[in-house]
């Protein structure tokens, strides 16, 4: 697939299928998050790929809309140095993994972890340094089903010159 497509098609998907995946593909996937946009190429991103369920489902529970990361067969963790631009950059590195999982025919959806209560209880249980800011968890995994949501049209959303 490429990349104009999995833009174009990329939706969230909170139902997956048990079927595990490669490390090879998620190590694709992470590869392509590290390579996105930072800001004076700070590169301030860590990731941990947890695929134990016991791990996933205590993730899961410690979110207030990520229940469905207990049935993903993996949930990405983006971590960042606390910085200035710790969000900016860690929400590029997210956005990339989400294209990335889309391209490989995975599902995935962004659940919040910035400024969220549960981010440092997530943060401990992942073994991160305190210096480190949960950005997301992104649950991955073969969708069960692919959501068919409707978007706004380019001409409700495009202005040219100004507003």
């Amino acid at each position: 697939m490429d990349a104009i497509e999995a833009l174009k098609t990329r939706r969230c998907v909170r139902s997956f299928k048990p079927d595990p995946l490669q490390k090879e593909t998620l190590e694709d996937i992470i590869d392509c998050g590290r390579l996105a946009a930072t800001a004076r190429n700070e590169q301030p991103w860590e990731f941990v790929v947890v695929t134990d369920p016991a791990m996933r489902k205590q993730i899961a529970d410690a979110t207030d809309f990520g229940k469905f990361i207990a049935n993903a067969p993996a949930c990405i963790a983006v971590l960042c140095e606390d910085g200035k631009y710790y969000l900016e950059d860690g929400s590029a590195a997210t956005q990339n993994i989400l294209v990335a999982a889309r391209a490989h025919g995975l599902g995935a959806c962004w659940v919040a972890g910035d400024k969220k209560a549960y981010a440092p209880k997530i943060c401990a249980m992942l073994g991160a340094p305190e210096s480190c800011k949960l950005v997301s968890l992104i649950a991955l995994g073969h969708p069960a089903e692919f959501p068919n949501i409707g978007k706004r049209t380019l001409d409700e959303v495009l202005h040219w010159e100004k507003f």
